[in-house]
């Protein structure tokens, strides 16, 4: 064939006709091929170095009138690239029906039944303390994880140079933007578009460069709650967190206030309850700093309030009696279907 095909060129045979007659062989013989060696000899036949067909009629081409070359060269080009994508796929297909029966089929093995999923016992947690407030008269909000720096600190009574920066280890994205740090910036964000009086509940995940132990983690739930109206005083605080407490833990929870400081927050307490074993330490609050209520355009003279924040995930240890918030964030199966509603 080879010859023939040399000679043709030679003698001015017509090659558009001989590459057209060329790859109407090509796939009627490609599509006999089962196996890796019939695949080669195919590969061989049209593109060998030495005997190949195509190979032929580019060695053939000198041979040609110059004003035939351009038209013949495409034409084998074409049919090269035609040749060897499907001389490609064939290996392909080749491959996958020897990796499929090289899988062997285990009859004797248990079939994968469908099991049902269940809510996080964070999630569950945290739908339970949104449930208390919200029975209440609280309104659920939410806001974005990355947050600027002047709602997540300048207009929480946290300037620049303030000492209380240093206890939230920050993760700063550029600039004045920041993972937040707690979901006190959606109280901000509220005030800022709503007038007075307001009641919300802002569940989220908040973010800080802590080492992970059996209290901390880099990412957690937090819970904030904010009430502003006109004539509110810490007895309206003592009792919305002691109703929390008791609806949570049972009626026989005590609680106590103790004294705490936060910047957002005066005067600033920290909410603890004992529902049989100890008193442990619940939640942040105290009355809103009036310095907020400016930086949002409110009255304080006018208005008062209240603002309170807890981590989910220590509630959730707590409720559940976890010793270690670290386990919450293994994916353990085992210890999920616990959960299992």
């Amino acid at each position: 064939m080879d010859d023939e095909t040399g000679q043709a060129h030679a003698g001015g045979g017509d090659p558009l006709a001989e590459i057209e007659a060329l790859r109407t062989d090509f796939e009627g013989e490609a599509g006999e091929v089962r196996d890796a060696a019939g695949l080669e000899d195919v590969r061989a036949r049209y593109l060998g170095r030495k005997r190949g067909r195509l190979t032929a009629v580019f060695d053939g081409m000198r041979n040609l009138p110059p004003e035939s070359r351009g038209a013949v060269g495409r034409a084998a080009n074409d049919a090269r690239e035609a040749v060897s994508a499907r001389l490609a796929e064939i290996e392909a297909d080749l491959r996958d029906d020897a990796a499929t029966e090289s899988v062997a089929l285990d009859v004797t093995l248990p079939g994968r039944g469908d099991e049902a999923g269940t809510l996080h016992p964070i999630t569950l947690a945290m739908e339970e303390i949104v449930s208390v407030f919200t029975r209440m008269g609280y309104k659920v909000v939410g806001g974005p994880e990355v947050e600027h720096d002047f709602y997540n600190f300048e207009a929480l009574n946290i300037p620049r140079d303030h000492p209380a920066r240093d206890i939230q280890d920050t993760l700063y994205l550029g600039g004045d933007w920041l993972l937040r740090t707690h979901t006190s910036p959606v109280q901000i964000r509220t005030m800022q578009e709503q007038e007075p009086p307001l009641a919300i509940i802002v569940p989220g995940r908040v973010y800080r460069r802590d080492t992970p132990d059996a209290t901390h983690t880099p990412s957690f739930v937090q819970c904030e709650g904010l009430l502003v109206d006109r004539d509110i005083t810490m007895a309206d605080l003592r009792g919305t967190l002691d109703h929390f407490a008791k609806a949570l833990f049972g009626p026989q929870t005590e609680t106590r206030l103790r004294p705490g400081y936060f910047p957002f927050t005066e005067p600033s307490a920290e909410l603890d309850a004992n529902a049989g074993d100890g008193w442990i330490e619940m939640v942040g609050c105290g009355m809103v700093h009036p310095a907020v209520f400016e930086a949002v355009g409110y009255d304080p003279q006018e208005w008062q309030g209240f603002a309170f924040g807890m981590g989910v995930d220590r509630i959730a240890a707590l409720r559940y009696g976890i010793n270690d918030i670290r386990i919450f964030y293994e994916n353990d199966v085992r210890f999920l279907r616990q959960f299992a509603v």
